[in-house]
């Protein structure tokens, strides 16, 4: 889930309510939640699958990854520069760590034997479950900006009603 050309423009909207932005909010969180639910089932499926239909799976979540990640980069390059750097900054640096660790990947692919084979699993292992801690501190991050954004609209309110 990226941000939408609408997101973008609401963003440049002036006096959107407290309301209409946690409604916003809300349903872009329930969309999180529904991708979310998506990856668990087809994670759970996947002890199922054979050695190449899990590359082929795998294969498919990379390139929608590595999609999502483009989507990203056009839609900062949207809104306002200041509002987006740190997590733009943030979002490249992410960018190059799961880069080095595709590379890493594809190398250690090169690798046939079992002793490279072991250390590439456990790597990925390990991998797999940091960016899934990543995803809950994001999720965590993304709830408290949800609110800090509604005082933040409430606070504006209350200060223009003083001033007008």
């Amino acid at each position: 889930m990226v941000r939408s050309n609408r997101d973008s423009a609401c963003l440049k909207e002036k006096n959107v309510s407290a309301s209409d932005q946690l409604e916003k909010s809300s349903n872009q969180l329930q969309d999180l939640a529904t991708q979310a639910s998506t990856a668990e089932t087809n994670a759970r499926e996947a002890k199922a699958k054979k050695k190449s239909d899990l590359q082929a799976q795998a294969d498919a979540a990379r390139a929608k990854a590595e999609h999502t990640a483009d989507d990203i980069d056009s839609a900062a390059n949207q809104v306002d520069d200041e509002i987006s750097s740190g997590f733009a900054e943030l979002h490249n640096r992410w960018k190059e760590h799961t880069a080095k660790i595709r590379k890493n990947a594809d190398d250690a692919k090169a690798n046939a034997d079992a002793k490279h084979a072991e250390k590439h699993a456990e790597r990925a292992e390990a991998e797999a479950e940091d960016a899934i801690y990543f995803a809950a501190a994001a999720i965590d991050e993304a709830y408290y900006q949800i609110l800090n954004a509604a005082y933040a609209r409430l606070d504006a309110d209350e200060a223009a009603a003083k001033a007008g």
